[in-house]
C-alpha cells in the first residue's frame, strides 16, 4: 500500500505556495481592547488575526511603552493560536525602528506578521524590510516573518507592483480612508461608504489595481473596513462585494460584531468545499495524477485550486468531513 502524499508535498515541487491566512483581521489599539480581542479569539477559535497597533494606538511620548506593552501580550501563554500581528509607526516617524527594535527580539519567533503603513514608495518600504531582517539576524531568529503593507498613498498606489515583488510580503491592505482623504476632496466623503466606496471610478481603479498586483504575486489582497461599526449586515454586503467583485481575500475589522460578518461573507461556499473534498481526496488516491470527478476532467491545476480554497475553508471554520480533515490537517 502506498503512502499518502500531502497536497503541499504533492503539488508545489520548489515554488511558493499561495499564502492562506484567515479571511478577516481584527484591529485593536489599547491594551484593554487587544485582550479583549484576544478573548474572543480563543472564544470564537482561529478564524480571525488580530493586529495590534502600535501606529494609532500608542499615545505621543509613550510610543516605547505601548511597544513593549504589545510585545508582552503577543508573547503571553495566552496567545494560544499564535494569531496575533503588529502594526508600527510609518516610516516618517521616527519611532518605526524602535518599534522593531522593541518588537522582534521580544516576539520575532511568535508574531504573526509586521504591518507598514503609509508608505509613499517602494524604496521605503525595502527599507523598512530590511531594517526588519536585520534586526532579525541579530537575534538569532531565522524565520521570514510575514510584512504586511497599506496602500493608501498616491505613491504606494503608483509603486504597488513593486512593492508586492519586496521579500516577505505577504498581504497588501487598502487603506480607504487615508487614500480618500489624499483626493483633497476630489472624492466625496460619501464614497467612504457603500456603494461609493466600490462604485467611485476612482476608488475601483485603485482597488482593482491592488488587488491585481498582489494576486499577480503571490500575495493576499485585504480589503477596507466597513465604517458602520454596528451594522453586522452592512459589514457583510462590504465584504461579500470586496470578495466576489474585487476578488479581495481579506478584510480588516475594527468592532468585534463585524469579525462574525466578514468571516461567513468570505468563507467558501459549502458545495465548493464539498466538491473540493472529493476531488483532492480521489486525486490522493491516484497519487496526483489526473481523475475524472462528476464526469469532469481534473489535474495538477484544479487540483492547487481546490487544496487553498479547502485550507481557506478550514480557516474559516467551515464545516469538514472526518476522512479530510484526517487526510489533509491532522
Amino acid at each position: 500500500m502506498s503512502v499518502s502524499v500531502h497536497p503541499n508535498e504533492a503539488l508545489f515541487d520548489e515554488e511558493k505556495p499561495f499564502p492562506v491566512v484567515p479571511s478577516c483581521e481584527h484591529f485593536a489599539g489599547s491594551e484593554k481592547l487587544i485582550l479583549k480581542a484576544l478573548e474572543l479569539q480563543q472564544k470564537m477559535g482561529p478564524v480571525f488575526d488580530i493586529t495590534c497597533d502600535c501606529e494609532d494606538g500608542a499615545a505621543a511620548g509613550k510610543e516605547a511603552e505601548h511597544a513593549e506593552m504589545v510585545a508582552r501580550v503577543i508573547g503571553s501563554d495566552n496567545n494560544i493560536h499564535h494569531m496575533m500581528g503588529v502594526r508600527i509607526h510609518d516610516y516618517t516617524h521616527p519611532h518605526w525602528r524602535a518599534d522593531v527594535d522593541i518588537l522582534i527580539p521580544k516576539i520575532g519567533d511568535k508574531v504573526a506578521y509586521v504591518t507598514l503603513p503609509k508608505s509613499t514608495n517602494a524604496a521605503q518600504i525595502e527599507e523598512m524590510v530590511a531594517y526588519i531582517k536585520k534586526v532579525s539576524e541579530e537575534n538569532g531568529i531565522t524565520r521570514e516573518i510575514p510584512i504586511h503593507v497599506l496602500i493608501e498613498t498616491h505613491g504606494a498606489l503608483r509603486d504597488v507592483w513593486k512593492i508586492a515583488e519586496v521579500d516577505w510580503i505577504q498581504v497588501l491592505d487598502f487603506g480607504m480612508m487615508d487614500f480618500v482623504s489624499g483626493h483633497n476632496g476630489a472624492i466625496p466623503a460619501a464614497c467612504m461608504r457603500s456603494p461609493g466606496q466600490f462604485e467611485h471610478p476612482l476608488l475601483a481603479r485603485a482597488k482593482t489595481e491592488m488587488v491585481a498586483a498582489a494576486l499577480a504575486n503571490g500575495v493576499v489582497p485585504a480589503h477596507n473596513v466597513t465604517l458602520d461599526l454596528k451594522n453586522s449586515e452592512q459589514t457583510q454586503s462590504d465584504a461579500s462585494r470586496a470578495r466576489n467583485e474585487f476578488g479581495f481575500l481579506r478584510m480588516w475589522s475594527i468592532y468585534p460584531t463585524q469579525i462574525r460578518a466578514i468571516v461567513d461573507a468570505m468563507k467558501p461556499d459549502y458545495s465548493e468545499v464539498e466538491d473540493a473534498q472529493g476531488i483532492l481526496l480521489a486525486a490522493q488516491a491516484a497519487d496526483w495524477g489526473p481523475i475524472q470527478y462528476k464526469g469532469e476532467l481534473h489535474d495538477r491545476a484544479t487540483y492547487r485550486y481546490y487544496w487553498q480554497l479547502l485550507q481557506r475553508a478550514n480557516l474559516s471554520g467551515n464545516e469538514i468531513s472526518v476522512e479530510a480533515r484526517t487526510a489533509f490537517f491532522d
